[in-house]
């Protein structure tokens, strides 16, 4: 027990030792990093940033008082301005006076020549007077034959024809405004119908675009064409209704360069691209029709392109595997396009149709690799 005890004891005095010297360590760090002698000059400095204050204070306030002088000079000016201003105001009045005065003197006296100008333009009111007084008379005239003209109106619309027209005005152009205002609307929804119908044509030929490109560079095994597209040109509107319409086309891409594949491809290359645009159109549009058919898919095709479309559409078969309602019916001549396509994971067997001698069909299940 003492033995422990004496170990705690040196533990507790190593401990005290050790804080003694992590104390110790900034202040020799203090001492040997010449941090005195920057005090010092710190303290220096402050004394003489002190000494400059004290004079920019004294400058401030010589300056406090040259403005204080300054200000009670300029009110002085502004007081001696006003009364310049009063003075001035004084002698244009009395001018004005003076002048109103003379005008006073002079139109006491007659004058002859406005004793005349007073005379015509009494003539000249008197006419516009009879000019009036006869507009006022034309225009009772014509008051007169309008009210004549209502009362005879007025008669006619009492006659037993035309009574209830008043009724039968206000339908019709209750009517009239009724469909107006349905010709209106029905136009905005029609726009509106038309612009989501561009934008639902836009969504899908995107997507297909999108499904053909891979399918073609997935399929394809030449090097002069990379992808194929369809282009949609919006063309004219026709009929009555204004209906729009699209001119199709498939492009081939290849590099930065897009012609039109038309009278420019091969005949194997117009079965392969018919082939993928109808792949494209089905998983696009027919996601819930599970019966795809292709017959005689590998006409014109050379052997890698045949082989490629069979991997192709055991990509479409795995992609579709848990599809319920999917079938995949595949009339062909090509017995290693069958084999490729007719994998262990897709199928079993398949049908060959014969003939005999006498040009009857027969039917017959058989192994695909048999």
């Amino acid at each position: 027990a003492a033995e422990a005890e004496a170990d705690a004891a040196v533990r507790d005095l190593q401990r005290d030792v050790d804080a003694l010297e992590s104390a110790e360590r900034p202040i020799a760090e203090y001492v040997a990093g010449g941090k005195a002698g920057e005090l010092e000059k710190t303290a220096a400095e402050m004394s003489l940033l002190g000494e400059r204050a004290a004079a920019c204070e004294e400058k401030l306030a010589t300056h406090e008082e040259a403005r204080r002088r300054a200000h009670e000079l300029v009110q002085s000016r502004e007081k001696y301005k006003r009364s310049l201003e009063d003075n001035l105001a004084v002698r244009a009045g009395q001018e004005e006076e003076l002048r109103l005065a003379l005008e006073l003197d002079a139109c006491a006296a007659p004058d002859p020549e406005a004793f005349a100008a007073l005379e015509e333009a009494q003539r000249r009111r008197a006419r516009r007077r009879d000019e009036l007084r006869l507009s006022c008379a034309e225009s009772q005239g014509r008051v007169k034959n309008h009210r004549e003209a209502m009362s005879e109106c007025a008669r006619e619309l009492n006659d037993p024809e035309l009574r209830g027209v008043d009724v039968a005005l206000s339908k019709q152009v209750l009517e009239l405004k009724t469909f107006e205002m349905t010709a209106s609307d029905l136009d905005r929804y029609h726009g509106a119908l038309d612009r989501a119908l561009m934008a639902f044509h836009a969504s899908k030929m995107s997507d297909i675009n999108k499904v053909v490109r891979e399918l073609w560079q997935r399929t394809y095994r030449g090097q002069d064409i990379d992808y194929i597209q369809i282009r949609s040109d919006a063309g004219s509107a026709s009929g009555a209704a204004g209906k729009s319409s699209y001119n199709y086309r498939v492009c081939m891409v290849v590099g930065d360069a897009e012609l039109e594949m038309r009278g420019r491809c091969s005949a194997g290359q117009k079965v392969l691209a018919c082939l993928i645009i109808r792949l494209a159109l089905a998983e696009t549009f027919c996601l819930n029709c599970g019966i795809l058919a292709l017959d005689e898919p590998t006409t014109n095709l050379d052997a890698p392109n045949s082989d490629a479309l069979a991997r192709s559409l055991c990509d479409i078969m795995h992609a579709r595997r848990d599809q319920e309602n999917f079938q995949l019916i595949v009339i062909t001549h090509d017995m290693h396009f069958a084999q490729v396509l007719g994998q262990r994971e897709h199928a079993d067997y398949y049908w060959r149709i014969t003939k005999d001698d006498n040009q009857h069909s027969h039917i017959e299940c058989e192994n695909i690799y048999e």
